[in-house]
């Protein structure tokens, strides 16, 4: 196995660099994405006072992102969430 000349190497490493690149833009679009603007959190603690009838602490928000069949129906019944009475 030859040793990689110094433009190999040069070329490898702009790859490398460009994908990094990329990555971190994907990264900051993400992120940028999943913050919670201030008034979707109000409205939401507002939404858990009424149902409760008291003021309440929002701790936690979290996305629910749809996944297939079978991930949806077991969310569905594990999650903590009551059921209106019909």
């Amino acid at each position: 196995m030859s040793e990689p000349t110094l433009a190999e190497v040069t070329d490898l490493l702009r790859s490398v660099s460009d994908r990094l690149d990329v990555i971190e833009r994907r990264l900051t679009d993400l992120e940028a994405r999943t913050e919670i603007p201030e008034d979707v959190v109000l409205a939401i603690s507002a939404a858990v006072a009424a149902y409760l009838g008291h003021r309440a602490k929002v701790r936690a928000i979290h996305f629910s992102r749809p996944g297939s069949w079978a991930e949806q129906g077991r969310q569905a019944v594990q999650s903590r969430a009551v059921s209106p009475i019909r």
